[in-house]
């Protein structure tokens, strides 16, 4: 059993007199352990993708599997708690509270977990911070930090639950070339030391180019689903024409 299957899934957003197609049939797996890049050009519905990957909305029709359970069928509760318990989200705008100290950051997520003490939540967000560089930076506040410091925290968040997949919304927009690299570094040794799923949507090249395989849309559909750099790129023009 995959870890992701989808099947048939679309996504219709109704705005009255205009229904708005975002995501048209989609069908794949993703197996525990993969590293993939979603790829298109804006409005080309990997955001809307992205989303019902990670339970932030469900489909308006086929079926989206997750570990076995069936989320397309869930309310929204129920997404709740598999986005807390299985999923966790890097953002290019990175979302931290901005005057609470780094460690407070990393340990949010655990406060919305059941029967997690307050020890065992300081010991995961240090020990996750230590991880990523940052084990000298726990008391600062986020606006004490640099650009690239507020994202390895953010990326410390994610991890805090344990959970399957790592799911990164253009994690890289808001940094310099020098951090997005170290970033993207730290999303690779993540997926080859852990087996962590990683999913990212990036319009950059350069950071789709480290996952394993792309997907690359266009107008709601997926054009091509490749471990090819080559074949995802000539895609990715396509797609452009």
């Amino acid at each position: 059993m995959a870890l992701i299957e989808l099947s048939d899934v679309a996504k219709i957003y109704d705005l009255g007199e205009v229904q708005v197609v975002a995501l048209k049939g989609s069908t794949f797996n993703i197996e525990q352990g993969e590293y993939v890049a979603l790829m298109g050009a804006s409005g080309s519905g990997k955001s809307t993708l992205m989303n019902t990957l990670g339970c932030l909305d469900r489909p308006t029709s086929g079926s989206y599997k997750l570990a076995g359970d069936e989320i397309a069928t869930m309310s929204r509760d129920q997404r709740a708690r598999i986005r807390n318990d299985r999923i966790g989200f890097v953002f290019q705008s990175f979302n931290l509270l901005a005057r609470t100290p780094a460690i407070e950051n990393v340990e949010l997520p655990l406060l919305y977990a059941r029967h997690v003490p307050t020890r065992e939540r300081h010991r995961r967000a240090k020990e996750l911070l230590d991880r990523v560089g940052l084990g000298d930076r726990l008391d600062h506040h986020t606006s004490q930090l640099s650009g690239g410091q507020q994202q390895r925290v953010a990326i410390a968040r994610a991890l805090v639950n344990e959970p399957d997949i790592l799911m990164a919304d253009e994690p890289t927009g808001n940094l310099d070339t020098r951090t997005s690299r170290e970033v993207i570094d730290m999303f690779r040794k993540l997926n080859e030391e852990t087996g962590l799923t990683v999913i990212l949507v990036t319009h950059d090249q350069a950071v789709a180019r480290h996952a394993r395989r792309q997907l690359v849309l266009r107008d709601g559909e997926i054009v091509c689903d490749t471990k090819d750099w080559a074949e995802a790129i000539a895609a990715l023009h396509a797609a452009d024409d």
